[in-house]
C-alpha cells in the first residue's frame, strides 16, 4: 500500500518576481525557507550581454541563438531584453557551456558576455507591443497562422516543424485549444501573450488581443 506524504516544503523561484518560467525547489524540514531562498545563486545564474554600440536585437534573436546550441528549454529561464543587450536567466548547470556557445554565434561575437551572481539580475519589466487579429476559433493553427502572417496550411506545418512553443512546452498538435494568459512562441516570429478577447465580430469570428514581447 502507497502511502502520500503532502509535500509543503517548497518554494519556486526565476529570478524575480513574477517571473515567467520558474523552477521548483524541493527543501528538507531541517531547512527554513529563507535558507533556501539565501542560496538561489547556487541553483540559477545569469548571462549578461552586453552588444557592440548602436546594435539592438528583440527577445527572439536571443531565444534563436540560445536554441541554436541544443540546450533545452527547460533549461534556462526568462530572456530580459535591456536597452544594450540581455540578462538571461540560467541554470548553474549550464551557464557556462552557454555562455561559451553564445560567444561563439556570430551575432554575439562582438559582443561583451559574463556569468553573474542571480541576485544582480537587471531589475526590469517586460515590454510588449500591443497586436490585435482576428481568428475563426481558438485553435494553435489559427493563431500560428495570423502571428506568422501564413495560410493554416504552411501554420500546421510550422507547428509539425517543432518551431512553436505553447507556455514554454514544444507543441505538436495544431488543434490544441489556447486559453487566456497562454504564451506562444513561434521561432523565428517572437513571443506573444494572449490577453484577451476584444469582441466577436458580425460573421462570428474573433477580435483577440495579443501581446508580443519585444
Amino acid at each position: 500500500m502507497l502511502i502520500q506524504e503532502k509535500i509543503t516544503n517548497w518554494i519556486i523561484f526565476g529570478g524575480r518576481e513574477n517571473a515567467d518560467r520558474n523552477v521548483i525547489i524541493f527543501y528538507p524540514e531541517k531547512f527554513s525557507k529563507e535558507m533556501v531562498e539565501k542560496n538561489h545563486s547556487k541553483i540559477l545564474e545569469v548571462i549578461r550581454i552586453k552588444l557592440p554600440n548602436n546594435i539592438n536585437y528583440e527577445h527572439r534573436e536571443f531565444l534563436s541563438g540560445i536554441m541554436k546550441l541544443g540546450i533545452k528549454r527547460e533549461k534556462f529561464g526568462d530572456i530580459l531584453v535591456t536597452n544594450n543587450g540581455a540578462d538571461i536567466v540560467s541554470l548553474v548547470e549550464v551557464s557556462k557551456y552557454l555562455k561559451e556557445g553564445l560567444q561563439d554565434l556570430t551575432r554575439f561575437r562582438k559582443s561583451n558576455i559574463t556569468i553573474e551572481n542571480i541576485n544582480n539580475i537587471e531589475k526590469i519589466e517586460n515590454q510588449f507591443e500591443n497586436l490585435n487579429i482576428i481568428i475563426s476559433s481558438m485553435r494553435l493553427d489559427n493563431f500560428v497562422a495570423e502571428l506568422s502572417r501564413c495560410s493554416r496550411t504552411r501554420a500546421i506545418e510550422i507547428i509539425e516543424e517543432g518551431r512553436v512553443f505553447l507556455n514554454s512546452i514544444n507543441e505538436f498538435k495544431a488543434s490544441k485549444k489556447i486559453n487566456i494568459n497562454d504564451i506562444i512562441t513561434i521561432r523565428g516570429k517572437g513571443k506573444f501573450v494572449f490577453y484577451n478577447i476584444e469582441k466577436e465580430t458580425r460573421s462570428g469570428k474573433l477580435l483577440i488581443n495579443i501581446k508580443k514581447y519585444k
